[in-house]
Protein backbone atom coordinates (compact mmCIF):
# COMPACT_ATOMS: atom_id res chain seq x y z
CA UNK A 1 0.00 0.00 0.00
CA UNK A 2 1.04 3.27 -1.02
CA UNK A 3 -0.80 5.96 -0.11
CA UNK A 4 -0.53 10.17 -0.28
CA UNK A 5 -1.39 12.56 2.03
CA UNK A 6 -1.19 16.40 0.97
CA UNK A 7 0.16 18.70 3.54
CA UNK A 8 0.10 22.77 3.63
CA UNK A 9 3.03 24.15 4.38
CA UNK A 10 4.45 27.78 4.88
CA UNK A 11 2.61 29.97 2.92
CA UNK A 12 0.42 27.51 1.46
CA UNK A 13 2.83 25.36 -0.55
CA UNK A 14 1.39 22.16 -1.41
CA UNK A 15 3.08 19.37 -0.09
CA UNK A 16 2.90 15.53 -0.71
CA UNK A 17 3.77 13.10 2.16
CA UNK A 18 3.66 9.40 1.89
CA UNK A 19 3.45 6.39 3.55
CA UNK A 20 4.53 3.61 2.52
CA UNK A 21 2.79 0.81 4.09
CA UNK A 22 0.00 0.50 6.38
CA UNK A 23 1.05 1.11 10.04
CA UNK A 24 1.06 -2.09 12.70
CA UNK A 25 -2.55 -2.74 13.88
CA UNK A 26 -1.34 -2.48 17.40
CA UNK A 27 -0.34 0.95 16.65
CA UNK A 28 -3.60 2.00 15.62
CA UNK A 29 -5.57 0.68 18.51
CA UNK A 30 -3.08 1.06 22.07
CA UNK A 31 -2.68 4.57 22.05
CA UNK A 32 1.18 5.13 21.16
CA UNK A 33 1.86 8.39 21.01
CA UNK A 34 3.56 10.09 17.80
CA UNK A 35 5.63 8.31 14.79
CA UNK A 36 8.19 8.44 12.66
CA UNK A 37 8.94 11.49 10.08
CA UNK A 38 11.42 10.87 7.15
CA UNK A 39 13.01 14.11 5.35
CA UNK A 40 15.05 13.64 2.13
CA UNK A 41 18.52 15.37 1.75
CA UNK A 42 18.70 18.09 -1.20
CA UNK A 43 17.24 16.75 -4.65
CA UNK A 44 15.82 13.69 -2.86
CA UNK A 45 12.83 12.53 -2.81
CA UNK A 46 9.97 10.81 -0.06
CA UNK A 47 10.80 7.83 -2.77
CA UNK A 48 14.32 7.57 -1.39
CA UNK A 49 13.36 6.23 2.08
CA UNK A 50 10.76 3.76 0.89
CA UNK A 51 12.69 0.67 2.36
CA UNK A 52 13.40 2.64 5.64
CA UNK A 53 9.36 3.45 6.00
CA UNK A 54 8.69 0.09 5.51
CA UNK A 55 10.67 -1.57 7.74
CA UNK A 56 10.02 1.25 10.64
CA UNK A 57 5.87 0.77 9.77
CA UNK A 58 6.69 -3.16 11.36
CA UNK A 59 6.14 -1.54 14.35
CA UNK A 60 5.27 2.53 13.99
CA UNK A 61 3.94 4.65 11.91
CA UNK A 62 5.82 5.95 9.43
CA UNK A 63 5.49 9.33 6.76
CA UNK A 64 7.99 10.45 4.37
CA UNK A 65 7.74 13.93 3.11
CA UNK A 66 8.37 14.97 -0.26
CA UNK A 67 9.84 18.95 0.67
CA UNK A 68 9.04 21.94 -1.08
CA UNK A 69 10.84 21.96 -4.60
CA UNK A 70 11.78 18.19 -4.42
CA UNK A 71 9.67 15.08 -5.96
CA UNK A 72 5.94 15.94 -5.59
CA UNK A 73 5.37 18.57 -3.74
CA UNK A 74 5.15 22.40 -5.25
CA UNK A 75 7.73 24.03 -6.67
CA UNK A 76 7.05 27.37 -6.39
CA UNK A 77 9.05 29.60 -9.08
CA UNK A 78 9.85 32.52 -6.34
CA UNK A 79 10.29 30.39 -3.57
CA UNK A 80 11.32 30.87 -0.63
CA UNK A 81 13.59 28.38 0.02
CA UNK A 82 15.07 29.43 2.60
CA UNK A 83 15.93 27.13 6.21
CA UNK A 84 12.85 28.94 7.57
CA UNK A 85 10.87 27.91 4.72
CA UNK A 86 11.95 24.36 5.06
CA UNK A 87 11.99 23.69 8.97
CA UNK A 88 8.67 25.46 8.87
CA UNK A 89 7.18 22.95 6.08
CA UNK A 90 8.49 19.89 8.46
CA UNK A 91 6.66 21.66 11.43
CA UNK A 92 3.55 21.67 9.83
CA UNK A 93 3.43 18.06 8.42
CA UNK A 94 4.19 16.84 11.96
CA UNK A 95 0.80 18.92 12.93
CA UNK A 96 -1.37 18.05 10.47
CA UNK A 97 -0.47 14.30 9.85
CA UNK A 98 -0.57 13.63 13.98
CA UNK A 99 3.03 12.26 14.44
CA UNK A 100 3.98 14.57 17.31
CA UNK A 101 5.57 14.04 19.02
CA UNK A 102 7.84 12.59 16.37
CA UNK A 103 11.44 10.72 15.67
CA UNK A 104 12.84 12.55 12.89
CA UNK A 105 15.14 11.11 10.75
CA UNK A 106 16.60 13.18 8.32
CA UNK A 107 19.38 12.66 5.34
CA UNK A 108 21.69 15.29 4.81
CA UNK A 109 19.86 18.88 4.04
CA UNK A 110 17.10 16.80 5.50
CA UNK A 111 19.27 16.32 8.60
CA UNK A 112 19.71 19.97 9.35
CA UNK A 113 15.98 20.28 8.84
CA UNK A 114 15.36 17.76 11.77
CA UNK A 115 17.83 19.46 13.88
CA UNK A 116 16.65 22.69 13.67
CA UNK A 117 13.30 22.04 14.12
CA UNK A 118 14.07 19.99 17.23
CA UNK A 119 15.65 23.38 18.75
CA UNK A 120 12.76 25.20 17.74
CA UNK A 121 9.63 22.76 18.61
CA UNK A 122 11.03 20.76 21.29
CA UNK A 123 7.45 19.76 21.91
CA UNK A 124 6.79 18.08 18.56
CA UNK A 125 9.96 15.80 18.72
CA UNK A 126 10.60 12.90 20.60
CA UNK A 127 14.12 11.89 19.62
CA UNK A 128 16.39 12.26 16.41
CA UNK A 129 18.42 10.84 13.19
CA UNK A 130 21.01 13.10 11.41
CA UNK A 131 22.47 10.84 8.76
CA UNK A 132 25.77 12.23 7.21
CA UNK A 133 24.99 16.15 7.44
CA UNK A 134 28.07 18.38 8.65
CA UNK A 135 27.31 21.08 11.50
CA UNK A 136 30.63 23.32 9.65
CA UNK A 137 30.41 26.05 6.89
CA UNK A 138 30.92 24.61 3.76
CA UNK A 139 32.19 28.16 1.98
CA UNK A 140 31.62 29.67 -1.79
CA UNK A 141 33.78 27.33 -2.74
CA UNK A 142 31.17 24.40 -2.26
CA UNK A 143 28.80 26.32 -3.97
CA UNK A 144 30.66 27.11 -7.01
CA UNK A 145 31.37 23.19 -7.58
CA UNK A 146 28.05 22.67 -7.14
CA UNK A 147 27.42 25.42 -9.96
CA UNK A 148 29.99 23.55 -11.67
CA UNK A 149 28.74 19.71 -11.87
CA UNK A 150 24.83 21.24 -12.30
CA UNK A 151 26.20 22.66 -15.47
CA UNK A 152 28.58 19.17 -16.36
CA UNK A 153 24.80 16.90 -16.13
CA UNK A 154 24.36 16.06 -19.60
CA UNK A 155 20.55 16.17 -19.74
CA UNK A 156 18.57 15.50 -21.31
CA UNK A 157 19.02 11.64 -20.71
CA UNK A 158 18.18 9.40 -23.60
CA UNK A 159 17.30 6.37 -21.30
CA UNK A 160 16.93 5.27 -17.36
CA UNK A 161 19.77 3.27 -17.97
CA UNK A 162 22.07 6.51 -19.53
CA UNK A 163 21.06 8.02 -15.87
CA UNK A 164 22.46 5.27 -14.00
CA UNK A 165 25.86 4.70 -15.98
CA UNK A 166 26.29 8.71 -15.47
CA UNK A 167 25.85 9.27 -11.78
CA UNK A 168 27.23 5.99 -11.41
CA UNK A 169 30.49 5.67 -13.02
CA UNK A 170 31.21 8.47 -15.46
CA UNK A 171 30.04 11.49 -13.36
CA UNK A 172 33.46 13.10 -12.83
CA UNK A 173 33.09 13.03 -8.72
CA UNK A 174 32.18 9.49 -8.56
CA UNK A 175 35.87 7.50 -7.65
CA UNK A 176 34.95 4.24 -8.11
CA UNK A 177 31.55 3.15 -9.47
CA UNK A 178 28.78 2.93 -7.25
CA UNK A 179 25.23 1.63 -8.88
CA UNK A 180 23.48 2.64 -5.68
CA UNK A 181 24.15 6.21 -6.43
CA UNK A 182 22.86 5.68 -10.56
CA UNK A 183 20.15 4.18 -8.81
CA UNK A 184 19.52 6.99 -6.55
CA UNK A 185 19.80 9.74 -9.22
CA UNK A 186 16.84 7.45 -11.72
CA UNK A 187 14.85 7.73 -8.58
CA UNK A 188 14.59 11.71 -9.63
CA UNK A 189 14.12 11.59 -13.26
CA UNK A 190 10.93 12.24 -15.24
CA UNK A 191 10.46 11.47 -18.81
CA UNK A 192 9.67 14.16 -21.44
CA UNK A 193 9.17 14.58 -25.12
CA UNK A 194 12.82 15.36 -25.46
CA UNK A 195 14.31 12.11 -22.58
CA UNK A 196 14.92 12.14 -18.81
CA UNK A 197 15.04 15.06 -16.74
CA UNK A 198 15.57 15.92 -13.32
CA UNK A 199 11.77 15.85 -11.13
CA UNK A 200 13.62 19.69 -9.77
CA UNK A 201 14.79 22.50 -10.78
CA UNK A 202 18.12 22.92 -10.86
CA UNK A 203 18.36 26.60 -9.38
CA UNK A 204 15.70 26.04 -7.02
CA UNK A 205 18.70 23.46 -5.56
CA UNK A 206 21.19 25.70 -5.31
CA UNK A 207 19.13 28.61 -4.37
CA UNK A 208 18.00 26.33 -1.50
CA UNK A 209 21.56 24.92 -1.00
CA UNK A 210 23.12 28.54 -0.63
CA UNK A 211 21.19 29.36 2.23
CA UNK A 212 22.85 26.77 4.66
CA UNK A 213 26.17 26.92 3.25
CA UNK A 214 27.66 29.65 3.90
CA UNK A 215 27.13 29.30 7.79
CA UNK A 216 27.83 27.01 10.78
CA UNK A 217 24.81 25.77 12.42
CA UNK A 218 26.95 24.33 15.94
CA UNK A 219 24.55 26.69 17.63
CA UNK A 220 21.34 25.05 16.59
CA UNK A 221 22.89 21.41 17.85
CA UNK A 222 23.18 22.97 21.34
CA UNK A 223 19.63 23.42 21.63
CA UNK A 224 18.56 20.27 20.69
CA UNK A 225 16.81 18.60 23.98
CA UNK A 226 15.86 15.30 23.15
CA UNK A 227 18.15 11.98 22.02
CA UNK A 228 19.81 12.62 18.96
CA UNK A 229 21.80 9.80 17.18
CA UNK A 230 24.73 11.05 14.69
CA UNK A 231 25.31 8.52 12.02
CA UNK A 232 27.77 8.65 8.68
CA UNK A 233 28.76 6.65 6.33
CA UNK A 234 32.96 5.66 6.58
CA UNK A 235 33.18 7.41 3.06
CA UNK A 236 30.58 9.84 3.39
CA UNK A 237 31.48 14.01 3.85
CA UNK A 238 30.46 13.71 7.26
CA UNK A 239 34.20 13.08 8.90
CA UNK A 240 34.94 11.26 11.65
CA UNK A 241 36.31 14.36 13.75
CA UNK A 242 33.30 16.42 12.80
CA UNK A 243 30.89 13.80 13.61
CA UNK A 244 32.02 13.15 17.00
CA UNK A 245 32.32 17.04 17.39
CA UNK A 246 28.80 17.06 16.82
CA UNK A 247 28.11 14.19 19.14
CA UNK A 248 30.10 15.93 22.12
CA UNK A 249 27.87 19.37 21.37
CA UNK A 250 24.58 17.50 21.48
CA UNK A 251 22.79 17.45 25.39
CA UNK A 252 22.24 13.83 24.58
CA UNK A 253 24.08 12.79 21.53
CA UNK A 254 25.28 9.02 20.42
CA UNK A 255 27.35 8.05 17.28
CA UNK A 256 26.81 5.15 14.94
CA UNK A 257 29.00 4.48 11.84
CA UNK A 258 27.83 2.43 8.70
CA UNK A 259 31.45 0.91 6.96
CA UNK A 260 31.48 0.64 3.13
CA UNK A 261 28.77 4.00 2.93
CA UNK A 262 29.40 6.71 1.28
CA UNK A 263 27.27 9.86 1.49
CA UNK A 264 23.95 8.43 0.77
CA UNK A 265 24.47 5.85 3.84
CA UNK A 266 20.73 4.10 3.67
CA UNK A 267 21.10 3.69 -0.33
CA UNK A 268 24.64 1.81 -0.55
CA UNK A 269 24.23 -0.36 2.28
CA UNK A 270 20.77 -0.78 3.41
CA UNK A 271 21.03 -3.40 5.84
CA UNK A 272 23.69 -1.93 7.81
CA UNK A 273 21.99 0.81 7.89
CA UNK A 274 18.97 -0.45 9.52
CA UNK A 275 21.42 -2.74 12.51
CA UNK A 276 22.96 1.02 12.83
CA UNK A 277 20.18 2.70 14.10
CA UNK A 278 18.07 -0.19 15.58
CA UNK A 279 19.15 0.17 18.95
CA UNK A 280 18.62 4.14 19.71
CA UNK A 281 15.25 3.65 17.89
CA UNK A 282 14.39 1.02 20.36
CA UNK A 283 15.90 3.27 23.38
CA UNK A 284 13.47 5.97 22.52
CA UNK A 285 10.37 4.69 21.04
CA UNK A 286 9.72 0.98 22.59
CA UNK A 287 8.26 0.61 26.18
Amino acid sequence: MVRRIDVTGAGGVRLAAWEFADPPKSRETDGSPGGVLLLHGLMGRASHWAGTARWLAERHRAVALDQRAHGQSDKPPEGPFTRDAYVDDAEAALVQLGLAPAVLIGHSMGALTAWQLAAKRPDLVRALIITDMRASALGAASQREWEDWFRAWPVPFATLADVRKWFGEDDPWVERPNPSRGEFFAEVMTEGPDGWRPVFDRDQMLKSRETWVYDAHWEDLTQVRCPALVVRGLDGELGRAESQEMVRVLPRGAYAEVADAGHLVHYDQPEAWREAIQPFLDGVLTG
